[in-house]
């Protein structure tokens, strides 16, 4: 029997057969197919995710906010029937009016961690709303409590993979802004394929885009910075606002995790490209 093709890995995680190495290898070269998609003559690819799921204890504080305040601000995951794309000028998906009780610009956080970032963030843009994804539930707990803290009504979780988000709850043209803070550098060369920005995503992000919407995204490991720089670099959809990369924005804090990293001597770039009219 021929061996079985396998879709290659192109972000964070895939399914745990994938990650044992069953992509692409020395026994054969995956077929050209096009960006985003399987081989046509695999039945059933291989799910792929935007994150790796981590062990973490939820304290009685997170547990609380999740009873007091999740039924507000987690929204559930509701794949959208196909529908054309919507107008450059539209300002969000069709669901964030009913989310938010507003149309305002809405701006996509891949990967929230303990919410440190999007709560500030969320503070100091409250014309903004921000639908954040993110599925270590000790973060999602987090940062349900820093809603509450600073009395925030822009943001909304969604507590799935932000990969399933994008394709079926998220029409073209929807976005204002997206957001990816630090995701995971995944620092060996054999798991570099692991990696969450990846031309795939990028074109899924990049088509999501209002005209003018811009892609943030920031990292502390030098080369995990300049492979996010040669991937958005090559988008066609997108263009870079710096030369290189980008000063840090105002609105974007300096967390605890980065300070710790600039106290390590790893230096952090950020990356903002904006969507071509």
């Amino acid at each position: 029997m021929a061996p079985k093709l396998q879709w290659p890995i192109v972000t964070e995680l895939t399914t745990a057969s994938a990650s044992r190495g069953a992509a692409t290898g020395s026994r054969g070269v995956a077929p050209a197919v096009p960006r985003g998609s399987a081989p046509a003559d695999v039945a059933h690819p291989q799910t792929i995710k935007s994150f790796v799921r981590r062990a973490g204890r939820t304290t009685a504080a997170q547990a609380r906010a999740f009873e007091d305040l999740g039924p507000r601000f987690v929204v559930p995951y509701a794949p959208i029937a196909p529908i054309a794309p919507i107008a450059p000028a539209a300002p969000a998906a069709p669901a964030a009016g009913a989310w938010f009780g507003r149309n305002a610009p809405l701006v996509l956080e891949i990967g929230f961690g303990m919410g440190e970032a999007t709560a500030h963030i969320a503070r100091v843009r409250p014309q903004d709303d921000f639908l954040c994804c993110e599925v270590h539930r000790p973060g999602v707990g987090a940062l349900l409590k820093r809603i509450a803290e600073h009395g925030l009504s822009n943001i909304r979780i969604l507590e799935h993979d932000a990969v399933e988000v994008i394709d079926h709850m998220l029409p073209e043209s929807c976005l204002a802004g997206v957001h990816i803070f630090f995701p995971d550098p995944w620092h060996k060369s054999r798991h570099h394929k692991r990696r969450l920005i990846q031309p795939p995503l990028v074109a899924r992000l990049a088509a999501r885009l209002q005209a003018g919407g811009y892609l943030h995204c920031a990292t502390d490991w030098q080369p995990y910075a300049e492979q996010m720089l040669q991937v958005l670099g090559a988008e066609p959809l997108l263009r870079n606002t710096a030369p290189g990369f980008a000063p840090k924005p105002g609105y974007r804090p300096l967390t605890k995790f980065e300070n710790r990293g600039l106290r390590l001597g790893h230096g952090v770039r950020d990356l903002v490209f904006e969507r071509r009219h």
